[in-house]
């Protein structure tokens, strides 16, 4: 019996979308098109994927492209500035983290994060996840009380 041949990979293109309002517009349509994907089809799958996510967060999204056109792609979960941006209310992270602060989260908002990012994280038990975590939120300027 013949062995399958294995699809040759062309390339791996890292992008950032919002949820559920993927389109052809840059930066998506470019730089997509330019590995000669159906952009369109993209698109449709990229947002039915994510519609059950909030509307406009920024889903990282790593795509395979095939030699023969084929592509695939894999979300990943949203990132965990984001998250904690969100949960702090906070629209912008502080310039100066370690003198200015501009928001605070609690211990059982960032397990919640940690929750959500699970597949994503490479700690190797919950209180090590909430150290990342709670480190990210310090480098923004957000206090973990």
């Amino acid at each position: 019996m013949a062995k399958p041949k294995s699809k040759t990979v062309l390339s791996l293109v890292k992008l950032q979308i919002p949820a559920a309002e993927a389109s052809s517009a840059p930066p998506i349509g470019p730089t997509l098109g330019q590995h000669g994907i159906n952009i369109a089809d993209f698109c449709k799958t990229f947002n039915d994927r994510t519609k059950n996510l909030e509307k406009g967060m920024l889903v990282p999204v790593v795509v395979t492209v095939y030699e023969d056109k084929k592509f695939e792609f894999q979300t990943k979960t949203i990132p965990a500035a984001i998250l904690l941006k969100k949960a702090a209310n906070v629209k912008k992270a502080s310039g100066r983290p370690n003198t200015e602060k501009v928001g605070s989260v609690s211990r059982q908002q960032i397990e919640e994060i940690v929750k959500q990012k699970q597949a994503d994280l490479t700690a190797k038990d919950l209180e090590a996840a909430v150290r990342t975590i709670a480190g990210t939120a310090r480098s923004m300027g957000i206090e973990v009380k």
